[in-house]
């Protein structure tokens, strides 16, 4: 065991292998829940621990600091929502264009259940970079990175079979994307409704390269 282990391994740690997991679990599930809804910067650890009902001890066992606990949710985050854009990009029952439209509906839904508090993770911690340290904005980077690479790849997929121009440049509208994207979700948290995701989405299909 090396040293930094110890370290972090200060607080009293759960008894079983089982529980451990669980109480991280517990952990990564509060923080993404108030880091979506308040940011990082006015997100304190003891709030983490009290929606999390978990001691303070409990917490420094996994994380030796708030920016390690950030990353790990990060991460975390960035692995669930990959998931989710494959689950619908990567339908191959549907044409790719309205795979794209699926995701849109259901995270249309989705912050709707929420009442538009939430929006995306990453999006919300790239508004705060002035407060955060630089290994945050690399890892945001590539988080949003790998997103366009799943989409140019549907997108790729639509050209293919003739729904883009053959020319279309598929990273670059999938970069596009992102972009408007993140920017309608924090207006529809502004306002409260679905109306920026929906204006800003119409507006990008109208602007494709269609197919012949």
């Amino acid at each position: 065991m090396t040293e930094a282990t110890v370290a972090r391994r200060r607080g009293r740690p759960p008894r079983q292998e089982g529980a451990r997991d669980h109480t991280r679990e517990v952990l990564m599930r509060a923080g993404t829940e108030i880091l979506t809804e308040h940011g990082f910067a006015s997100t304190g650890i003891d709030l983490v621990l009290k929606r999390a009902g978990v001691p303070k001890g409990s917490f420094y066992y996994y994380f030796s600091s708030k920016e390690e606990f950030g990353a790990a949710v990060i991460a975390q985050y960035a692995n669930y929502f990959a998931r989710k854009l494959d689950r619908w990009l990567l339908d191959e029952a549907t044409p790719p264009l309205e795979r794209l439209s699926a995701f849109v509906a259901d995270a249309k839904a989705g912050m709707s259940r929420f009442e538009f508090r939430r929006g995306c993770l990453i999006g919300n911690l790239g508004q705060e970079l002035g407060a955060l340290n630089e290994s945050y904005r690399v890892q945001l980077e590539a988080v949003f990175c790998d997103w366009q690479q799943r989409l140019a790849h549907c997108f790729e997929a639509a050209k293919r079979c003739g729904q883009l121009a053959p020319d279309a440049d598929a990273a670059a509208l999938a970069e596009f994307f992102w972009i408007g994207w993140e920017g309608a979700v924090l207006r529809a948290k502004l306002v409260r409704n679905a109306e920026p995701l929906d204006r800003f989405y119409r507006g990008f299909l109208a602007a494709l390269p269609r197919g012949a």
